[in-house]
């Protein structure tokens, strides 16, 4: 699996809500675009990952 350009595995299959856990994202504001397509929030506790899925994830920042 790549994520933001890097390769990454794991050891076990994620859905993505446990990916973002995994990651250390849980509680951000994240946008997700899976294999080119946006993933709506809704759909991350039901999504499962698979090997070879490209993801682009991005982390809303406030500031001024």
């Amino acid at each position: 699996m790549s994520i933001n350009g890097s390769a990454r595995s794991f050891t076990h299959p994620l859905h993505l809500s446990e990916l973002i856990q995994e990651i250390g994202l849980s509680g951000k504001r994240v946008a997700l675009e899976r294999n080119g397509e946006i993933v709506p929030r809704s759909q991350f506790p039901s999504l499962m990952l698979a090997d070879g899925d490209v993801l682009e994830i991005v982390v809303a920042v406030g500031g001024g």
